[in-house]
């Protein structure tokens, strides 16, 4: 704690309980999404890179489409100001997720066809790269599973070296995924984006 914190709490305690028990208890009214939009939005205008990071995923996670966060970004240009949102579009480039990507930020969902199912045989995980996404295929007991190869926790794109087994760790933060249902089983608590799939003439389709 800064030591002027410490100091308010020590002078006005009991205010600033009051006030977070405020701000506490104003969220309870606020949707989900626009409570996501907002702690977005937060950590823009105080130009934190983890926290952005953090409350971004978060947000994808539950819901909120990118377009979503783009126009969010831009109707707070009057209080964040063009720096701000250049930097925060700047992360977002650098963090190159593909739905924000601009032929994909309002794309409607479509079937991708990823290879022959019989290049994945029964027990075996391969990674493969599809329409600008990496993805991480198990096929077990006749049944597909498709996997977003990014992290839950700040969408760090996990390599196939990363896979041990039918345990895959992403290299940045240490958690750990079972390949086989997408649960995280270390460190965090998100699973593995997965995708709707499909097995037409002979070939392996995903959804997204």
């Amino acid at each position: 704690m800064s030591d002027a914190l410490d100091y308010l709490v020590k002078v006005r305690g009991d205010a600033l309980g009051h006030y977070f028990k405020f701000l506490k208890d104003a969220g309870k009214h606020l949707d989900p999404k626009t409570r996501n939009l907002i702690s977005v939005i937060t950590k823009v205008d105080v130009q934190t890179e983890p926290g952005f990071k953090q409350y971004l995923t978060r947000a994808l996670r539950e819901g909120v489409k990118p377009i979503e966060i783009v126009d969010a970004l831009l109707m707070a240009f009057p209080t964040l100001g063009l720096a701000k949102i250049v930097w925060a579009t700047e992360i977002l480039l650098e963090m190159d997720i593909p739905e924000f990507r601009p032929e994909m930020l309002e794309a409607e969902a479509r079937w991708h066809d990823l290879l022959a199912a019989g290049e994945v045989k029964d027990g075996e995980v391969k990674r493969i790269d599809c329409d600008g996404r990496g993805l991480f295929i198990y096929h077990g007991k006749g049944a597909f599973r498709v996997y977003d190869s990014r992290c839950p926790h700040q969408v760090t794109n996990i390599p196939h070296l990363a896979l041990h087994g039918t345990e895959l760790t992403c290299p940045k933060h240490h958690w750990k995924f079972d390949i086989t249902t997408g649960q995280c089983t270390a460190k965090g608590t998100h699973p593995l984006k997965s995708f709707e799939t499909k097995v037409e003439n002979g070939r392996l389709l995903a959804l997204w």
